[in-house]
């Protein structure tokens, strides 16, 4: 694999990349549009910062990229739907750098509110003045939070040390998170209208752009101070300007802007404001910061390659991060039934149907309804089908999923069925998990119970003495060793479907004379992704 670096990266956190004799590195930083265009079509993997804009754009040229990796939280540089269409996964590093995030928060807010800017200028100048420089505390101060997920849930617990008075505003937290805070969760509203102090602490996007706008700063208190280290936008720099020079906000303290670097004369009034404190967006820039978002987004790339759960990517469904270990079972099991149903079953299915069964029930099991259907697709079409654009893919070609949900089960503590409905009729598969490793225990309506493995032979047919033993000795004067059999029917004598391990592909030749021999009813050779 070919790893693309646009932006400055932490090289020890590249190491699980760099150690690996499988992966390529090539970092490439400040290159020009057209020379990114010209060269990210050699790349499977581009990692990025906010410098690097992956637009519809860049993507087009990017004929082999298979995941955007940002190092960082924020993903508003990577057009997401873009990426998905192609199939694109995109991860990011959502810990690695909140901890500086916040720091950085208080940082400033604390440095805007004891004047820590303009008193060293003035000390370093030969001054000694201090009346000029009166600053103000913290404790008894109301700050007001929008935003209260990874940063802005730590700002509050700082803000709470220093004895002030938090109010939150999060459409997407319940009473009980910020409960656990110690804030009162309350509207925009009052949180614009109460706050001595407001900082925001939300991604960028069409809900949030200019969330604080001329309107909001006129329904604020005289004197408020605002502060943003979160996204350039969220806070309109116009009404954020107007508002300085009306003295309506004695001051504020910026880390990210709508344009970085800033070239506009609206920005560059602002950053000129004398009440206003501002750094080149550093939020992120520790040497900690960098180190972990770098590893994050590193292991995420390994874990791809190895066909491992991706932790952070953004455009998959994904399990809770405690429960990953638990799942991965579960996964191997449904993708395998997804690739067997998918060399079986008629094409073009108008309806895939997921059931869970038993204990699997009790949890969220939409990505692995996912990650079954990715399997089925991926088979059936030329398209490069993942878990990123597998729901697209269906919805594109008219097929229905649903996912079905029932902690009742006869047999199995936890059972996994894949129903599929066709012109040509339906089929069925379920499988189970055996001390943690997949096992099929049914076929169509048949019961039987066998244990998947790369090269497999499935045959249907009426059932009578001596078949079995017929199909052995074609397999053998063919060279096709059979490694195990599982044989399934519903009554003496009647229908069969009998399932072979074997240790090496059948060949067309050969199954042509197994299916003539015994009459087969159905026939096929399958080959699975396990080893």
């Amino acid at each position: 694999m070919k790893v693309l670096i646009t932006d400055e990266i932490s090289d020890s956190g590249l190491l699980p990349l760099t150690n690996d004799p499988r992966i390529t590195v090539d970092k490439k930083i400040g290159l020009e549009i057209d020379e990114l265009h010209r060269c990210i079509g050699g790349y499977d993997a581009i990692i990025t910062r906010s410098g690097t804009l992956v637009d519809e754009a860049l993507l087009s040229h990017a004929q082999r990229l298979k995941i955007v990796a940002r190092a960082g939280v924020g993903i508003d540089n990577v057009d997401v739907d873009a990426a998905s269409r192609r199939g694109i996964i995109v991860v990011n590093a959502p810990y690695g750098n909140v901890n500086s995030a916040a720091e950085h928060t208080m940082a400033i807010l604390l440095a805007k509110c004891r004047n820590v800017g303009i008193a060293n200028i003035s000390l370093k100048n030969g001054e000694w003045k201090r009346a000029p420089f009166t600053g103000h505390e913290l404790k008894g101060k109301t700050v007001g939070i929008i935003g209260l997920g990874k940063v802005g849930g730590r700002v509050a617990l700082r803000c709470r040390a220093f004895e002030a008075d938090v109010l939150t505003y999060d459409p997407y937290i319940s009473e009980k998170r910020a409960e656990d805070f110690g804030v009162k969760l309350t509207s925009l509203e009052d949180v614009i209208r109460f706050s001595d102090i407001i900082s925001v602490h939300t991604p960028l996007n069409d809900e949030t752009r200019d969330i604080i706008n001329a309107e909001h700063f006129a329904g604020m208190q005289d004197g408020v101070f605002i502060v943003n280290c979160a996204r350039g936008g969220i806070i309109n720099e116009a009404a954020m300007l107007s508002a300085l020079e009306s003295g309506k906000c004695a001051g504020a303290a910026f880390d990210v802007f709508s344009e970085e670097p800033p070239r506009s004369e609206v920005l560059k009034k602002l950053i000129a404001h004398p009440n206003m404190l501002v750094t080149p967006h550093l939020g992120a820039n520790t040497f900690e910061a960098q180190k972990n978002v770098a590893v994050d987004v590193s292991k995420e790339i390994v874990n791809y390659i190895d066909g491992r759960p991706l932790s952070n990517a953004v455009n998959i469904p994904r399990f809770d991060p405690d429960l990953m270990d638990q799942m991965k079972p579960f996964m191997e099991l449904v993708t395998i039934l997804g690739e067997f149903m998918s060399q079986l079953a008629p094409a073009n299915p108008s309806k895939i149907s997921f059931t869970y069964n038993g204990k699997i029930a009790r949890f969220d099991c939409d990505p692995l309804t996912i990650c079954g259907l990715a399997a089925m697709l991926n088979f059936s079409t030329e398209q490069d089908v993942n878990m990123v654009n597998a729901g697209l893919v269906a919805k594109t070609r008219g097929i229905a999923v649903e996912s079905i949900r029932s902690t009742e089960t006869d047999s199995f503590s936890s059972l996994i069925t894949i129903d599929l409905e066709s012109p040509e009729g339906k089929r069925r598969i379920a499988g189970t998990l055996f001390e943690g490793t997949p096992k099929i225990v049914k076929l169509r309506n048949f019961p039987i119970d066998f244990r998947p493995e790369e090269h497999m032979l499935v045959i249907n047919y009426q059932d009578r003495p001596g078949l079995i033993g017929k199909i052995g000795t074609i397999l053998g004067e063919h060279q096709v060793n059979i490694g195990n059999m599982s044989l399934g029917r519903l009554e003496k004598a009647g229908e069969a479907m009998v399932v072979f391990s074997v240790d090496s592909q059948v060949e067309p030749e050969t199954l042509a004379k197994v299916g003539a021999a015994v009459e087969a009813r159905f026939i096929k050779a399958v080959r699975l992704g396990v080893r």
